[in-house]
C-alpha cells in the first residue's frame, strides 16, 4: 500500500497502530455512525433495494419447476442461472469460482473495494435494513449513545424491546431465504408447515442460521468485515497508485484548519475545515484522511457528509471523492496498466475455457461401481453373478431412456427392481444391476466387461468394469 505525502505534523502513520472499534484498554469501542444524506447515498438506496429485491426474490423463480439458483452442498447439486452442476462438473464449477475471483481481483485493481460499500450482502442489510430501523427507533447517533449510556428506564425497555423484536423477525427471515438457496423453497416449505419433529435437521438449521444472523447484524456488526472478511486485508496486496477508491484530496485539504468567526481566513490553510464529520459518518469508525484503509469499504458516507459542509463553507464539492493516488498526487489517472492488462488476459481465458467446457460436457454421464462387501454369488442354476451400483445424470433438459448391454460373449446384464430406466430432465438416478455368466464359461477369476450404454437407442458411453468368479470346471 503506497504511503501518503501528508504534512508530516499530522503523523500520517499512527492510525496504523489501532483499530478505531478498539479502546486502548481492549475493550470494544462501539461505533456510532451518524445519519447520513446526499447523491451517493441516495442511489445506494436504490441499488440497494433492487439488490435486496432479486435476492429475496431468487429462491421463488424456477425454470421449467426448476430452482434458477440453488446451492445444496448437502446433496453437491448446484443450480447457476438454471443450468445443473453435479459433484462429476467439479471442474466446472472450480472453474466457475476462478473466474469470480479473478474478476474481483480485476476489479478490485481498478475501483478499489466498491463491491463492499454497494453490493456485498452485509453492507446491504446493516447498512440499509438494520442501522435504518435503529434510526427510526432509537433516533441518531447521539441518541443512540446516551439510550444505550443511561439507566433501564420505561422508555429504555420498550425501544430495546421493539428494536430486539424487529432485528430477531428480519434474522428469522434472513435465515429461512439461506436455506431456500441451500436445499430449495419447497422444502423450506415443508419445514415451515410441519411440526418441528418431522424435519428436526431442518428445523435446527433455521434456527442456527437465524441465530447468526441476530448476532451479526445487532452485534458483531462492522467487525465482520474487520475482522472475519479477508477482502480488506487483500487491499494491500491488489491495489496499487493507479487503483480508483475512496480518497481524501490532501492536496488541496492540508493543512487543516476550523473555520471560525471573526477571523481572517489564511491563504495557507486547506479546504478541510476539521469537522470531523467524515469520521463520524463512517460505519466503521476510521478517518477516511488517514489514507487507504483495510477497514474501509467504500460506503461513500464520508464523500456525501464532507460535499455537504463544503457546500456550507462556500468551497468546491470532491474534497473526498473517488480517486486514486497519482490522480490526486500528480494530477494524472491512468486505468489500463499492466497489471489490469494481465489479469483481463487471464479473466479471458478462463471465460474462453469455461465455455468450451461446457458447449463440449456430456448430456449424460454414468458411473459404475462394484456393490461393497460383495464378490460373487453363485446361483443354483448354476450361473454366477455380481452385482454392481449405477449412478446415472441426466443434464438435458428431456427425460431419457437408458439401456445396457455386455459386450462380452456368455455375460448378460441383469437389471435389478424396473427394468426401464427412465431419467427425469437434470435429475440423478441411481439404481443396481447383475452381471451374470454360467459357471462352466469363466475362465480367469477377474475378466474385464465391457458395458455400452444408450439413450433411446444412441450410444452415449462405454464403461469398463471387473467380473469376478472361480474358474469353472467341465
Amino acid at each position: 500500500m503506497a504511503k501518503k505525502n501528508f504534512n508530516p505534523n499530522l503523523n500520517p502513520e499512527a492510525f496504523r497502530d489501532s483499530l478505531a472499534s478498539v479502546r486502548e484498554d481492549g475493550k470494544r469501542n462501539w461505533v456510532y455512525p451518524k445519519k447520513v444524506k446526499g447523491f451517493f447515498y441516495k442511489y445506494r438506496t436504490y441499488l440497494s433495494w433492487i439488490l435486496l429485491a432479486i435476492l429475496f426474490a431468487g429462491p421463488f423463480i424456477q425454470v421449467n419447476g426448476r430452482p434458477y439458483m440453488l446451492f445444496n452442498i448437502f446433496e453437491r447439486k448446484f443450480i447457476i442461472f438454471g443450468a445443473v452442476f453435479w459433484p462429476q462438473d467439479t471442474i466446472l464449477l472450480i472453474f466457475l469460482l476462478l473466474i469470480f475471483f479473478v474478476f474481483i481481483i480485476l476489479f478490485t485493481v481498478v475501483f478499489g473495494r466498491v463491491w463492499c460499500g454497494w453490493a456485498c450482502p452485509q453492507t446491504l442489510f446493516m447498512e440499509m435494513v438494520f442501522r435504518k430501523i435503529e434510526y427510526a427507533i432509537e433516533g441518531d447517533a447521539n441518541q443512540q449513545r446516551a439510550l444505550n449510556e443511561g439507566p433501564w428506564t420505561t422508555e429504555k425497555i420498550w425501544k430495546k424491546g421493539l428494536k430486539i423484536s424487529v432485528f430477531g423477525l428480519i434474522s428469522l427471515a434472513i435465515g429461512h431465504l439461506v436455506m431456500a438457496y441451500l436445499i430449495g423453497i419447497d422444502e423450506v416449505k415443508e419445514i415451515v408447515t410441519q411440526p418441528p419433529t418431522a424435519h428436526m435437521a431442518g428445523f435446527i438449521g433455521l434456527l442456527v442460521f437465524s441465530g447468526i444472523f441476530m448476532f451479526v447484524f445487532s452485534w458483531f456488526r462492522e467487525q465482520a468485515c474487520i475482522v472475519v472478511c479477508p477482502y480488506g486485508r487483500l487491499q494491500g496486496v491488489l491495489l496499487d497508485n493507479n487503483s480508483i477508491n475512496v480518497m481524501y484530496d490532501y492536496v488541496r485539504g492540508e493543512p487543516r484548519a476550523p473555520i471560525r468567526k471573526n477571523q481572517e481566513e489564511s491563504q495557507s490553510k486547506g479546504d478541510c475545515i476539521d469537522c470531523a464529520l467524515c469520521v463520524q459518518v463512517c460505519p466503521t469508525g476510521i478517518d477516511i484522511r488517514n489514507g487507504i484503509q483495510m477497514e474501509c469499504v467504500n460506503c461513500t458516507a464520508c464523500i456525501d457528509a464532507c460535499d455537504e459542509v463544503m457546500v456550507k463553507v462556500d468551497r468546491p464539492k470532491g474534497l473526498i471523492r473517488y480517486a486514486s493516488e497519482n490522480s490526486i498526487k500528480e494530477g494524472f489517472q491512468k486505468l489500463f496498466t499492466g497489471r489490469v492488462k494481465g489479469y483481463s488476459i487471464v479473466l479471458t481465458v478462463l471465460v474462453a475455457a469455461f465455455v468450451t467446457l461446457i458447449a463440449t460436457r456430456d448430456n449424460l454421464e454414468a458411473t459404475v461401481t462394484r456393490f461393497p462387501g460383495m464378490t460373487y454369488q453363485a446361483r443354483t442354476d448354476g450361473n454366477v453373478s455380481n452385482l454392481y451400483n449405477i449412478t446415472l445424470i441426466n443434464k438435458t433438459f428431456e427425460p431419457q431412456h437408458v439401456t445396457m448391454e455386455s459386450m462380452v460373449n456368455g455375460i448378460k446384464v441383469e437389471i435389478v427392481g424396473d427394468q426401464n430406466w427412465v431419467i427425469e430432465p437434470q435429475t440423478k438416478f441411481e439404481g443396481r444391476f447383475f452381471l451374470v455368466q454360467n459357471q462352466s464359461e469363466v475362465k480367469v477369476p477377474q475378466q474385464k466387461v465391457l458395458l455400452v450404454l444408450s439413450a433411446d437407442g444412441k450410444e452415449f458411453d462405454d464403461i469398463e468394469t471387473n467380473f469376478m468368479a472361480p474358474v469353472g470346471t467341465k
